[in-house]
């Protein structure tokens, strides 16, 4: 009975030890890939870090591990041998994170499963790259504008860029207000919103769950909005 009793506590600590609960998991398929490398990285102050690597060599199939605090930006990274820069950007929290994608097209094809941070970040991304195509195409336009020389329609694609900036303004404070319950709020605020008028950014600030704004990005938002406003006097 004591043997017994002392292997049950064995296996207690073993599992205990081998928690899992309280980590990213990211596992998913590289379709095609056959040798490379396979990097999990993060932002630390203003660089990336790798957090965990994986050398893939006949299996397209990947698992890497982190520790993590709250949720946050991980970067997945692909190292094929060759000088193409392949990395897969994804709001990641505690579980598990599936992530499938091909060689070929390592960022296009990715299909991300997991937090549900990701999906709010996914929605705004997809808005903001129709913001970023429209701006590509008022720079071609301002361009060509130039080389004619026509100083109306100089004019007015520099118009239309203030316009368009300050619509990209706007709808990303909406958006970070009315997701003020997920960590991609302060996020977006930090990221997309870091020169824009403090206001902005105080009332996204305002606007977070106590959940939030006890996060990590939560807390640095506050900082940098502690910051700004000490610098301002």
């Amino acid at each position: 009975m004591q043997k017994l009793f002392i292997l049950f506590s064995l296996c207690i600590l073993f599992s205990c030890g081998n928690n899992t609960s309280d980590k990213l998991i990211v596992k998913g398929n590289i379709k095609g890939l056959k040798k490379g490398t396979v990097y999990l990285k993060k932002a630390n102050d203003t660089s990336l870090i790798t957090v965990d690597s994986m050398v893939v060599n006949g299996s397209s199939n990947f698992e890497l591990q982190s520790e993590i605090d709250s949720p946050e930006i991980f970067y997945l990274y692909l190292d094929k041998n060759d000088n193409e820069d392949n990395r897969i950007i994804f709001f990641a929290d505690k579980g598990i994170t599936e992530i499938n994608t091909s060689r070929k097209r390592f960022y296009y094809d990715a299909k991300i499963k997991g937090s549900k941070q990701q999906k709010v970040f996914e929605e705004y991304l997809d808005v903001a790259s129709k913001f970023n195509n429209k701006n590509l195409e008022l720079v071609k336009e301002s361009f060509d504008a130039i080389k004619l020389n026509d100083t109306v329609l100089i004019s007015k694609t520099e118009k239309a860029h203030k316009n368009l900036e300050k619509r990209k303004y706007l709808y990303t404070v909406n958006f970070a207000i009315n997701n003020r319950d997920s960590e991609v709020a302060p996020y977006l605020a930090l990221t997309d919103l870091y020169n824009a008028n403090i206001k902005y950014l105080d009332m996204i600030n305002d606007t977070l769950t106590s959940n939030v704004k006890a996060s990590n990005y939560g807390k640095e938002l506050q900082r940098f909005i502690d910051k700004i406003k000490k610098d301002e006097k």
